[in-house]
């Protein structure tokens, strides 16, 4: 028998340095292939053309297929994810793997997974169960998990919800959040190799914002993000780090507006396309708090034990530690939030928290359970019924 070939796909920053571990491990095993296959975001020279973050890892890049998405709308999205369902289909032919690795519920892990379906290709899902009611992610996360064969999922709520999609408690695993294994096993830069590295001269206070689209928020992202900028206008004592949003319909206005607030406050606020998971995790251990909508700041942030500020509605349904503080997206709420995770109390209040999605080894369990888990069978599925009570619901 043959080494066993792995492909594993990634699609924007955030999700490749959550699998980066994951990634090393396989490579690195004689009795394993790995065909990485690269796409989405890191092929896009507007938003980093983060490609080079894993040429820099030493990673050998199997295949790269680009999605062609030139706009930010709904429309753009669409055909992008049709561009990439072919360009998928075309290197599974050619690749012939044994299994496939999806992650999370990003548009672009679609492509990969409908490819897989009708050529009987087994896929495995990282990061499923979990909610975030905002965005059309969730709808795209649950998707995946209908259309994958073994599912890693980082805590037993999740697990509960993959089963209650009709999935095999067996092909369910509780491994932990990938995003947790580099914080703790990846060595930090010092503050002085930080601001070497980035030019950016942290003082206190400063917090770390990202905005993403919030594709099913009542509130516009772009609105939320005046509010919040009219809020850093009134403390101009906040030193602020944007890392720039993902490539989700209507991101170019949100975009310029971090652009434009940085130009007028080059002196306190700095924007960035990616910092690499190295410096992105340096930062985290410098800031003061964290602001915006993104998923990092409720699983990530917390293990440096700073808080932060989710605002509006895209994170809606997630598990929420106790260093992150929900408020509306208007400019009164979100200033009473910083302040919040910014005093004295708070900060003391979390500094023995333990962050719930992992332990810092959730990459080896993954990388066990794929090295021996069989495949024979593995494309067929039986839905799994969960028992339910109707009878207070009209039911018989």
């Amino acid at each position: 028998m043959g080494r066993r070939s792995i492909l594993v796909v990634t699609g924007s920053r955030a999700e490749y340095g959550s699998q980066a571990g994951l990634v090393r491990m396989i490579s690195e095993d004689p009795g394993l292939e790995l065909q990485l296959v690269v796409t989405g975001s890191h092929l896009s020279v507007t938003h980093g053309f983060t490609v080079l973050e894993i040429e820099g890892d030493g990673v050998p890049i199997s295949a790269r297929v680009d999605l062609g998405q030139d706009g930010d709308g709904p429309d753009d999205v669409a055909r992008a994810i049709a561009t990439g369902v072919s360009g998928f289909s075309t290197v599974f032919h050619k690749m012939k793997p044994d299994m496939v690795v999806v992650f999370g519920d990003r548009f672009e892990m679609l492509c990969p997974a409908l490819a897989a379906l009708p050529m009987g290709v087994p896929l495995a899902h990282i990061a499923g169960g979990q909610l975030s009611e905002g965005t059309m992610d969730d709808a795209i996360r649950h998707s995946l998990t209908k259309l994958s064969h073994i599912h890693f999922t980082s805590t037993d709520t999740y697990a509960k919800r993959i089963v209650q999609l009709g999935e095999d408690p067996a092909r369910v695993f509780v491994v932990g959040s990938t995003g947790i294994d580099s914080i703790l096993n990846e060595p930090l830069l010092s503050r002085d190799e930080f601001e070497a590295a980035t030019g950016i001269v942290l003082k206190h206070p400063s917090l770390m914002a990202t905005f993403h689209p919030a594709t099913f928020d009542e509130v516009q992202p772009r609105q939320q993000l005046e509010e919040f900028l009219a809020v850093l206008d009134a403390r101009p004592d906040l030193q602020i780090i944007f890392t720039m949003p993902n490539t989700d319909p209507n991101n170019r206005a949100i975009r310029e507006g971090i652009m434009t607030y940085v130009h007028k406050n080059s002196d306190r606020a700095s924007a960035h396309e990616s910092l690499g998971r190295q410096l992105y995790h340096t930062a985290l251990s410098i800031v003061d708090g964290v602001v915006g909508n993104s998923s990092s700041g409720l699983i990530e942030a917390p293990s440096f034990r700073i808080g932060t500020v989710n605002i509006g509605d895209r994170q809606r349904g997630r598990i929420r530690p106790g260093s992150v503080i929900d408020c509306g997206a208007e400019r009164g709420a979100i200033g009473v939030a910083i302040d919040r995770i910014l005093s004295s109390e708070f900060r003391d209040s979390i500094q023995n928290m333990a962050n719930p999605f992992g332990d810092g080894h959730a990459s080896k369990r993954i990388f066990e359970i794929m090295c021996s888990y069989p495949l024979e069978g593995l494309t067929s599925k039986r839905f799994y019924d969960v028992e339910f009570d109707f009878e207070n619901n009209g039911y018989n």
